[in-house]
C-alpha cells in the first residue's frame, strides 16, 4: 500500500480531487471578480508587507462600525490551492460579513511550491501571525484578540500555527491565537508524495513528518473548530475526524462538523451568509 488503504496513485488522486463536477476556470474567475470588488472598498490596506520577500503580503480589511479609539479583533485568513496555486487576491470576497461585524480581516498571501520548499510556506504563515501580533495596535486592532482560519491548504497552515512554539521561537505568548477554524483542511501529508501533486510539492519523508499536524503536539490553548463539506470525498472528513481525535487526546477544546450539501468550494460561502462558519469565526473574538 502507498498510503493507508490506497494501493495506487490513481486511487489517491481521486480521493483528494476537490474539482469533481467543477469548472476550475469559472470558479476562480468568479472569486477574482468578487474579490476585486472587495479590494476596491475604501477601508482596506492592500499588499501590506509582513516579511521581507515579495510573496509575504496581506490585504488588511479594516473593521466597520468601531467607535473611535476602540480596537477591533483581528482575524487572519489563509487561502487554499494545494500549496501550489492561487493567492490573497482571489479571496477578498470572504470578508464582508466579518468586517460588518466589527472584525478586521487580513487575507494572507504566501509563496507557492515549487518556487519555494514546503517548509518556507509554513515559515511565512507563522511570520504573518507574528507580524499581526506585533503590529495589531498600530493597525487599530487588539493583539489579545487574534484568530485564524484557512481553507484546504490554508486549513493545514492554521493547524501548523497551532503546533508552533511561539514563546520559544518568536518570543511571543503561546496563547496569542485565541481561536482557529480549519475548513476542509489537510492534516496528514502522507498521501501527497504519492499523488499528482508531488512534482509541484516535492515532499520528502522529513517534510511529511515535520509538517503533518495530525501527528504533532498542539501548543496553543485556542478553541479549535474543524469543518468539511458533505459533498467532498470521504478523505476530507476522515482527515478532519482523525485530527479532531488527536487534538482531543491532548485536552484541546475542539468541535467538528460535516456541512451537508457543501462541496470543497461552496463551503466558503458560509463566510458570507451569516451561517455557521461566519458565526464561529466571530465567536473566537472574546476579550480575555
Amino acid at each position: 500500500m502507498l498510503y493507508r488503504d490506497f494501493a495506487t496513485q490513481e486511487a489517491i488522486d481521486r480521493a483528494y480531487d476537490p474539482m469533481i463536477g467543477r469548472d476550475p476556470a469559472a470558479l476562480v474567475a468568479d472569486w477574482r471578480a468578487r474579490s476585486d470588488a472587495a479590494r476596491a472598498r475604501p477601508s482596506v490596506s492592500l499588499d501590506v508587507p509582513y516579511g521581507p520577500s515579495l510573496a509575504e503580503r496581506l490585504d488588511l480589511y479594516h473593521a466597520e462600525g468601531r467607535k473611535e479609539g476602540e480596537r477591533a479583533p483581528l482575524h487572519l485568513f489563509f487561502h487554499g490551492g494545494y500549496w501550489r496555486s492561487l493567492g490573497h487576491r482571489e479571496f477578498g470576497f470572504i470578508v464582508d460579513d466579518l468586517v460588518a461585524a466589527g472584525i478586521s480581516v487580513g487575507v494572507v498571501n504566501y509563496a507557492l511550491c515549487p518556487t519555494v520548499r514546503f517548509a518556507e510556506i509554513v515559515r511565512q504563515a507563522r511570520a504573518a501571525v507574528a507580524w499581526a501580533y506585533r503590529h495589531a495596535a498600530e493597525e487599530g486592532c487588539d493583539p489579545a484578540s487574534i484568530s485564524v482560519s484557512g481553507h484546504s491548504a490554508g486549513g493545514h497552515l492554521c493547524a501548523m500555527l497551532l503546533a508552533t512554539d511561539w514563546e520559544g521561537v518568536y518570543g511571543l505568548p503561546n496563547d496569542l491565537i485565541r481561536g482557529a477554524l480549519c475548513v476542509s483542511g489537510l492534516y496528514d501529508l502522507g498521501p501527497f508524495p504519492w499523488s499528482w501533486l508531488q512534482p509541484k510539492l516535492r515532499l520528502d519523508g522529513r517534510d511529511v513528518a515535520e509538517f503533518s499536524p495530525a501527528f504533532l503536539p498542539c501548543r496553543a490553548a485556542a478553541k479549535v473548530s474543524l469543518v468539511a463539506g458533505g459533498e467532498e470525498t470521504g478523505e476530507f472528513s476522515r482527515q478532519m475526524t482523525d485530527y479532531a481525535t488527536h487534538l482531543g487526546e491532548q485536552g484541546i477544546a475542539v468541535e467538528q462538523a460535516v456541512l451537508p450539501g457543501d462541496d470543497h468550494f461552496s463551503i466558503l460561502e458560509h463566510y458570507l451568509d451569516g451561517g455557521r462558519l461566519a458565526r464561529t469565526v466571530m465567536g473566537f473574538h472574546t476579550p480575555r
